[in-house]
C-alpha cells in the first residue's frame, strides 16, 4: 500500500477515496452552515423539528406514521411536535376515514403562511448574499440545486420523488 493509501473499515482506500472523504467532510460542514444561516434568516419562530413536520405536510395530508421518514423523527416525537403545532393552529389532526385507528394530519392555512413567509425571508437572504458577491443568483442556485440532486440520486434516490 502506498503512503497515500489508508485503511478504512479494514479495506485499503486509494487516493481518490481519500480525496472524496476529505471533500465530503467539507461538504457536510458547508451544507450544515448553509442550512443554519437560511433557517435563522427565515425566522420561522419554530424549532427545526416543527418546521420539518410542516414542510412534510405542505404537499398534502399524511398519516402520523408517514411523517417519521421525512422529518427524521421517531413516531412518539412526531406526535409531540404535532400536538404543539396543533395548539398553535398550524396543523389539524383527524381520525382517518379508512382506518379509524390512524390519525391523518394536514397543514392549515396559518401553517402554510408560516412556511411561505419564512421561505420568502430565506430567498431574500440568499438573493442578497449572492448579489453582494456579484454572482448571478438564478444560475448559482440552479447549479447548487443540481449538485445536491446529483448527490441525493447517488445516496437516496427516493428523496428525489
Amino acid at each position: 500500500m502506498s503512503a497515500e493509501q489508508q485503511v478504512h473499515d479494514g479495506e485499503p482506500r486509494d487516493e481518490a477515496g481519500a480525496r472524496v472523504e476529505k471533500a465530503a467532510r467539507g461538504l457536510l460542514r458547508s451544507l450544515g452552515t448553509v442550512s443554519r444561516v437560511l433557517f435563522e434568516a427565515a425566522d420561522f419562530g419554530l424549532p427545526r423539528s416543527s418546521l420539518n413536520a410542516l414542510d412534510a405536510l405542505a404537499d398534502g395530508p399524511r398519516r402520523v406514521t408517514e411523517l417519521t421518514a421525512p422529518t427524521g423523527l421517531t413516531q412518539p416525537r412526531v406526535t409531540v411536535v404535532l400536538q404543539t403545532l396543533e395548539e398553535a393552529g398550524l396543523v389539524e389532526r383527524r381520525r382517518c376515514d379508512e382506518d379509524r385507528r390512524s390519525i391523518r394530519v394536514r397543514i392549515t392555512p396559518a401553517g402554510l403562511e408560516v412556511l411561505d413567509r419564512g421561505r420568502q425571508r430565506m430567498a431574500a437572504r440568499l438573493l442578497d448574499g449572492l448579489r453582494e458577491r456579484g454572482d448571478d443568483p438564478e444560475r448559482a442556485v440552479a447549479e447548487a440545486r443540481q449538485a445536491v440532486r446529483t448527490l441525493l440520486a447517488a445516496l437516496e434516490p427516493s428523496a428525489l420523488d
